[in-house]
């Protein structure tokens, strides 16, 4: 192998690492969380909002539920770059549970409970 041919291929291995280095992490901030159901109760909806939203955002279950001693993992991001979330859980017999600023940057789970 040439000089400069070594020296190509070193320039294109640095570039690359570089890109690498600028992309950061693949997950630097996982917004998945599972939400656990411990209560006695089948969470029926259920709603994460970043903390600059004025309204819920969409259920997230969907036709889905979550039955006592389940869970379903979520992805929170909504693309905003939000850390900060308040959660809704409604259940089945008309109970909502509401948990104010979650930063789902840094859990990897949340536990509904009595």
């Amino acid at each position: 192998m040439t000089k400069a041919s070594l020296k190509a291929r070193t320039g294109l291995f640095l570039f690359a690492a570089a890109a690498l280095f600028a992309a950061g992490p693949a997950s630097a901030e996982d917004r998945h969380v599972r939400i656990i159901n411990e209560t006695d109760h089948t969470m029926v909806h259920f709603y994460a909002s970043n903390i600059a939203a004025k309204t819920w955002q969409e259920d997230i279950l969907g036709d889905s539920v979550v039955k006592p001693g389940g869970d379903v993992n979520i992805n929170i991001d909504d693309g905003t770059g939000h850390c900060k979330y308040d959660f809704k859980a409604v259940f089945d017999n008309g109970a909502e549970l509401i948990k104010h600023s979650v930063n789902v940057c840094e859990i990897s789970s949340y536990r509904y409970t009595e």
